[in-house]
């Protein structure tokens, strides 16, 4: 692990562990009903590329750069944003969530990174070196429990960061089960923790995984309505009803899970004209937030962007 910026200060670190408390004793994050004169669209800036978005207690979205890992912040209530962390050329964030104590957690893509962003300040807290592979894809992250948990579409293993404290990284190899794709951002990516809080479901090449965040044992889940999901990207899980976003295939679908997610049941597909390759999504009251990857389109500094709402 290498650490290029200052540790979170003490009010940062006692904020983690009554976070990491809170979660794990099972407590929502109260969130209130979008009125119905907030935006269901809202733009980012031309040559964004984004690939992730987080929400947290309150109408603030965060979305990252994959141009230069940038971080970019919207008002839900009336659409407008700015830029809350400025970006560096060679940098990417992809997956990003946000922590109850305003930290910012970020995958860093090929640059093998996580990287903690305050979410008032937009200042660059700690960067912490994932892995030394020659060509890693540090994609997407959960919050569970004690650690942030991030995902490497290319290499079967998952990488746990400590949540608002010092700590050493925690590398856990995925066995049993696990099936490692060919390179790509197809593999592993999207997760989130399983209704029990026993481990973490990962969708991986189409298909969804349980792991077993004791011994790293990958169990695949069996699909009940659908063969796979293709394109699977980001996950939000509420309650047991799990939502796999399949990005080229634009389309949300929804999934019933038994109580320890061994099966997954097919229960309804959301589409909407203005999905353009959505990746992740984020929920904010009645409503998901996505943002549009547009990869089908070109990566230009020239080609728009936006993220979009559908009701839940």
């Amino acid at each position: 692990m290498t650490r290029n910026h200052p540790q979170p200060s003490r009010r940062t670190v006692l904020g983690g562990a009554v976070a990491a408390l809170a979660v794990a004793a099972g407590t929502g994050t109260a969130q209130a009903a979008p009125g119905s004169g907030w935006p269901t669209e809202f733009p980012l800036p031309d040559g964004w590329l984004p690939e992730g978005i987080t929400i947290g207690s309150r109408p603030y979205a965060y979305m990252g750069s994959r141009a230069d890992g940038a971080i970019y912040r919207t008002d839900l209530r009336t659409g407008r944003g700015g830029v809350l962390h400025e970006g560096t050329a060679g940098l990417a964030s992809i997956g990003l969530k946000l922590d109850r104590d305003g930290l910012l957690y970020v995958a860093g893509g090929a640059g093998g990174t996580a990287r903690i962003v305050d979410a008032r300040t937009g200042e660059l807290l700690t960067t912490y070196q994932l892995t030394r592979d020659a060509a890693p894809f540090i994609n997407d992250v959960v919050l569970h429990e004690d650690r942030a948990w991030f995902t490497d579409s290319r290499a079967a293993v998952l990488h746990g960061v400590p949540r608002g404290r010092r700590g050493e990284v925690r590398a856990l190899p995925l066995t049993g089960e696990w099936v490692q794709a060919p390179a790509g951002t197809n593999s592993a990516n999207g997760l989130v923790a399983t209704p029990d809080g026993r481990g973490l479901i990962v969708v991986n090449a189409g298909q969804l995984y349980t792991v077993d965040l004791r011994s790293g044992h990958a169990t695949k889940v069996t699909l009940k309505g659908a063969s796979d999901v293709a394109g699977g990207d980001g996950l939000v899980r509420l309650g047991r009803t799990l939502y796999v976003v399949q990005n080229r295939l634009n389309k949300i679908t929804v999934w019933d899970l038994d109580r320890k997610a061994t099966s997954a049941t097919l229960t309804r597909t959301i589409t909407d004209p203005r999905f353009d390759v959505p990746t992740t999504a984020a929920r904010y009251g009645d409503r998901l937030y996505l943002v549009n990857a547009r990869f089908t389109s070109p990566q230009t500094p020239e080609t728009t962007f936006n993220a979009v709402a559908v009701s839940l």
